[in-house]
């Protein structure tokens, strides 16, 4: 039945939610080419646009999309007469999608062998992570490069050298040796961890594409966890998502404003999520050894434990931070280092450590200007607390969190 364009457009953004990394793994696996496979499926959300809203909604979506960009792919290549050798490639194709829409199986999902691939030693360390972002989960250059804190311009370059790599090599496209994996294993959660974080991050729905983000990232690693549930350092992220997620309906009071954490209400925690977080905990501690992933869900830990004491303990966040900063000596880690000292230990200590930050692109980095703006104030130094306030502001793409920090920096006194 034909609807309307605003609903057709509902239709084929939530078939993207839903689909998009199962779509190019399916089709990557079978062409070995990632980036015709983004362009093809891109040209099949595109042609869904202007074909749903007169044809209907077919009943299979995705098989509909597959058959689309199948197609796509497969005049691509006859355009650029490619190789022999390519053809039995897009028949295994053209038949897998044709089976799809004439049957009721389900899609296989392929997106575990893809992010393997990407984390192949072949491709440049750097790439990996963006590039699981990228082919995966849809997320754009400009986008992964603010989360990287580099140039959206290099971050493009990188991504594009990636998928090259990946079609001129022939890097095989399958789950690596099982040998093999916890090398690779390291990238791979990068990437799961930065698509919960940008799904996380976007509370405000402004971008369609991380609306479901965070529970996507939380399916794929369950299903690395069945994979390989050896590895303390899976059930140690997915044990971090849990905790996370389970504040979700607290980041917001019911006017839609920004919630700090020691502002909100435990009430509104998920108290099954949180159990299931101390449960793989748990495992992880047995299965050792500790890794990044298992010192961030403990820090977490420790918050929700003021559900039960009613209060933070400090103290025992900021020497988990310490530890994190030996395996992990990431921005994120001194900035998380240096709030949880300032708590513990007073904002003199806490600035000194924020203070001795290195680096340039802290220049770019939200919470690190938050943070500053949070302890000049307490340090009374207002005129640079000014400047910190509006660089956080500035650099703050959620609404209701540049509402939180523009009635912060309004406060101070004149």
């Amino acid at each position: 039945m034909p609807m309307d364009e605003t609903d057709a457009r509902g239709v084929v953004e939530m078939a993207a939610r839903n689909s998009y990394g199962r779509l190019v793994a399916f089709l990557a696996a079978r062409s070995r080419d990632v980036a015709g496979a983004e362009d093809a499926l891109a040209d099949a959300f595109a042609s869904a646009l202007e074909t749903w809203p007169y044809s209907g909604v077919p009943s299979k979506p995705e098989a509909w999309l597959l058959t689309v960009a199948r197609n796509r792919m497969t005049d691509a290549r006859r355009r650029a007469r490619v190789r022999a050798e390519a053809i039995p490639a897009l028949l295994a194709v053209a038949e897998e999608a044709h089976a799809l829409a004439d049957t009721a199986n389900p899609f296989p999902d392929e997106r575990l062998k893809l992010l393997f691939i990407c984390a192949h030693p072949a491709i440049e360390v750097t790439a990996r992570t963006p590039l699981m972002l990228q082919t995966l989960l849809g997320l754009d250059a400009a986008r992964i490069a603010s989360a990287f804190l580099v140039q959206p311009a290099a971050m493009g370059q990188r991504l594009a050298r990636a998928k090259r790599k990946i079609r001129d090599a022939g890097i095989a496209f399958e789950v690596p040796m099982r040998n093999d994996l916890p090398a690779r294993l390291g990238s791979v959660l990068e990437a799961v961890y930065a698509a919960y974080g940008s799904g996380w991050d976007d509370m405000s729905g402004a971008d369609p594409r991380s609306n479901g983000l965070a529970w996507e990232a939380i399916d794929i690693c369950r299903l690395l966890m069945r994979l390989i549930p050896e590895q303390a350092e899976v059930q140690g992220l997915l044990a971090l998502m849990l905790y996370c997620e389970s504040r979700r309906n607290a980041r917001r009071n019911d006017a839609g404003d920004y919630v700090p954490l020691v502002e909100q209400n435990t009430a509104l925690w998920s108290r099954p999520m949180i159990n299931e977080a101390e449960a793989l905990m748990r495992t992880a501690a047995r299965l050792g050894p500790i890794g990044r992933f298992q010192l961030e869900a403990a820090i977490q830990s420790v918050h929700t434990q003021r559900v039960v004491t009613g209060r933070t303990d400090w103290e025992e966040i900021a020497l988990l931070y310490e530890g994190l900063v030996v395996h992990a000596p990431t921005i994120g880690a001194m900035v998380g280092r240096a709030a949880a000292v300032a708590e513990a230990r007073g904002a003199p200590a806490g600035w000194a450590l924020l203070a001795d930050i290195p680096g340039e692109t802290l220049k770019n980095y939200q919470p690190y200007w938050a943070l500053a703006a949070h302890l000049l104030t307490s340090l009374e130094r207002m005129g640079e607390a000014r400047i910190a306030y509006d660089r956080a502001i500035a650099l703050s793409a959620d609404p209701a969190t540049r509402a939180f920090l523009t009635g912060r920096l309004e406060a101070l006194p004149k």
